[in-house]
């Protein structure tokens, strides 16, 4: 399944690569260097039908689940400050998704968006500890009776784009999808202080399966 995100990049790079292997059979000399510009170009179709995969996820339905909302790996679980939203002490996991990494990002959370905010930016590499606060960016927050949640889809060196169709107010399911960030990139997911985290710096997360955090109940 093609994520349909990407549906407008998968239909420039297969125009390319079919243009240019016919216009390499039509005039191009040379068996070998026609069959090394289909690969090549092939190969760069094939890599592109590669990073807009959308697989189905099975994402756990027990209530107060922070579910991460990207493929990658976690850089880091550290304790932060949060005034755009949150507004008090929380618990940061930074995740780093990889070129090869699946790109669709999914609501860590089912509840309502009480925050959304685009911020332009700069293109740092997204494990840099800056990114964070410097890169392009969008901060979504989500509002749940056990607790709110904020999390940030982080533009990289080399991502360029950040699709996230969300709305204040917009109903939100945990794992559904609501977006991506094309061409490597970094999300950042901000629990309260209070939450139990899951993971640890170097585990691998699933975007709609792997557990983040467990929020505090109230009372």
């Amino acid at each position: 399944m093609i994520a349909r995100y990407g549906y407008d990049v998968v239909g420039v790079v297969l125009a390319i690569c079919l243009v240019g292997i016919l216009v390499a059979w039509l005039f191009v000399d040379g068996r070998a260097v026609k069959i090394v510009v289909s690969l090549l170009l092939g190969g760069l179709l094939l890599f592109t039908l590669y990073f807009f995969r959308d697989p189905e996820r099975n994402t756990p339905t027990e209530d107060g689940l922070v579910i991460s909302p990207a493929d990658g790996t976690v850089l880091s679980v550290q304790e932060t400050r949060e005034e755009d939203f949150l507004h008090a002490d929380a618990v940061q996991v930074s995740i780093f998704m990889s070129p090869l990494n699946v790109h669709v990002n999914r609501y860590p959370l089912t509840g309502v968006v009480g925050f959304f905010r685009h911020y332009p930016g700069e293109f740092l590499v997204a494990f840099d500890d800056k990114a964070s606060l410097r890169n392009e960016r969008t901060h979504i927050g989500i509002c749940h009776p056990r607790g709110n949640v904020l999390f940030k889809q982080i533009a990289g060196f080399v991502a360029r784009r950040i699709v996230a169709e969300v709305r204040v107010g917009d109903q939100t399911t945990a794992g559904r999808r609501f977006g991506m960030i094309k061409f490597g990139s970094r999300v950042d997911v901000l629990v309260p202080r209070g939450a139990e985290v899951q993971v640890k710096a170097g585990d691998r997360t699933v975007a709609g399966e792997t557990v983040l955090a467990v929020l505090p109940r109230k009372g």
